[in-house]
Formats: structure tokens, C-alpha cells, sequence
């Protein structure tokens, strides 16, 4: 099949928002939908993004879309920054590739109470201090080693549990997504190698496209929301970039596999083998 989706394949509905129509591929059982600029959108037509959107439409239960952020890059089966709303009702299914290797992958961003004016003089010294202390690169580990017993609490109670061994307080939990803490999630599902790869990783940086940046507000566009954020100009910001390390993307391989085995079982046709995916009505 050809991926080779062209900017005259696209129906611009809005500004910023284009689509790939439902019959531009007799297979997709949805229109696509892409938040982009024109800028954004020549970026996005130069790799396989748009393409393995249009796979996702496939999916048996998409509802409506398949949507694409302005991240929107090239991914395994789904987009990075592909979304996907699915009906159980309707034979909606669970695609690892949607939730990518990178489990839990995200962007936090920490507000100081310092000024880029104040910290300017110490900016050679501050970057060699936190690359000393930060560990990060591929397959690095960092100085938390935990047992295996302190791993499936990490799994399972999350950052409340971090948070009772003193790497943060209460307050923080109340600035993440479900408190820090996904009710239901059950860590024997977690496989003893994704574990034994990720024991040391955490508070650790990896590699790709991950990272720890020093940065200042240089200009505050909408005062009222900043004002929400806790934001004003020339403050110092730390913005970070990471995921799951080596226990997500093991826990990814593992359960691709799973169901790469019951393909033929499920009987659900694909046009990319890497959208392998599982029935939400299946014990897998």
C-alpha cells in the first residue's frame, strides 16, 4: 500500500484543522483530522505520519476521528500524537502502538521562584552540576536501585508512593493527571524482565528526544492563564521530557507479542501489522 498522502489528498476544514475523508481509502471506517498550520502541516507530509493516521481509522470501534496533535510524527502503527476514542460496545480494541514503547512519555513543567536575570551569572556552573547529578542516555541507570517489592509499589500506587518516601509533597500530586495514581493498575501484569530492566531507572533521563532544560517566560501572551500557572515574565522554568525507560518499552514488546500470537484468533484485518491490537472484551 502506498503511504504517500499529498497535501491535495487533504480537505482543509478549517484553519488550522485539515482531513484525510473517509473515502480516501476505502478501508478507513472514519475521516482523519489533523490540528496543524500550513507551516506545521509541510513538516508533517515529509515522513509516514499521515499515512499510519489514516491506518488508525481502520481500527474496528473508532469513534468519529482519528485525531492528530500538532506533534503529530511518525510512530510505530499509531502517530506520536495520534488519539484514537474507541466503543467498546461497537468491537473497540487496544492498540500498544497507540500508547507507544515510551508508556506514560509526557512533558512537566516546574516553575522556580528565580528570575533568568539572578541565575545568569551561574549558567556554566548550574549545566555542569545537573548533567553531573541527572544520569541520562540510553540505557543509563541512575543511583535508585529498587527491590522488586519497591517496583510494584512504584507500579501501583505511583507517585503517591514517591511522594511517602520524601521525593515530593502532597501538593504535587494534586497537579497531575489521576493524582498520580491510576486506580486498578495491577503490577503482576508488569513482566519480571520489564522490572528488572527499569529497577534502576527511575529519576533517570534515557536518550532520543528526552531532556531537562533551564528556561525563562520570555513573553506572556495571555496574562489570565499565566496567572492560573503561576507564571510572570523572566522567571526561571525546568522543563522535562521523559517516560517509562526500559520497563515501558519492555512491557510494550511484550504484550505486542501477546497479541501478535491471537491475530488470527480475533480475525481483524490490518493495514500495518504494527497496529496489532486486542479486543477490550478479550482477557488479553
Amino acid at each position: 500500500m502506498n503511504p504517500e498522502i499529498t497535501l491535495k489528498d487533504l480537505i482543509q476544514r478549517e484553519e488550522t484543522v485539515y482531513e484525510i475523508p473517509v473515502d480516501y481509502r476505502n478501508d478507513m471506517r472514519v475521516p482523519a483530522r489533523i490540528f496543524a498550520n500550513k507551516k506545521i502541516l509541510d513538516d508533517i507530509l515529509t515522513d509516514r505520519s499521515l499515512w499510519q493516521l489514516a491506518n488508525v481509522a481502520t481500527l474496528p470501534g473508532i469513534v468519529s476521528y482519528a485525531w492528530a496533535m500538532p506533534d503529530i510524527h511518525q510512530g510505530y502503527g499509531f502517530p506520536i500524537g495520534g488519539v484514537a476514542g474507541m466503543d467498546i460496545a461497537q468491537g473497540g480494541v487496544i492498540s500498544p502502538g497507540g500508547i507507544g514503547y515510551d508508556i506514560n512519555c509526557g512533558v512537566r513543567l516546574l516553575a522556580s521562584e528565580m528570575t533568568a536575570q539572578e541565575i545568569k551569572p551561574y549558567l556554566k556552573k548550574l549545566s555542569n552540576e545537573i548533567f553531573r547529578a541527572i544520569p541520562s542516555g540510553v540505557g543509563r541507570g541512575g543511583n535508585l536501585e529498587l527491590s522488586t517489592a519497591e517496583l510494584d509499589n512504584v507500579l501501583q500506587e505511583g507517585a503517591h508512593y514517591m511522594v511517602s518516601q520524601g521525593y515530593g509533597t502532597p501538593l504535587d500530586l494534586t497537579f497531575c493527571e489521576e493524582n498520580g495514581h491510576m486506580p486498578g493498575a495491577q503490577s503482576h501484569l508488569v513482566s519480571d524482565h520489564a522490572k528488572n530492566r527499569g529497577k534502576d531507572q527511575l529519576g533517570t533521563l534515557g536518550s532520543g528526544n528526552h531532556f531537562l532544560e533551564i528556561q525563562y517566560v520570555d513573553e506572556i501572551f495571555d496574562q489570565q492563564i499565566a496567572n492560573v500557572f503561576g507564571l510572570q515574565k523572566n522567571q526561571v522554568t525546568i522543563m522535562i521530557h521523559c517516560g517509562s525507560r526500559g520497563l515501558g518499552h519492555q512491557t510494550c514488546t511484550d504484550y505486542v507479542r501477546r497479541m501478535m500470537a491471537k491475530r488470527d484468533e480475533w480475525a481483524i484485518e490490518l493495514p500495518d501489522k504494527e497496529l496489532v491490537c486486542a479486543p477490550f472484551t478479550s482477557p488479553e
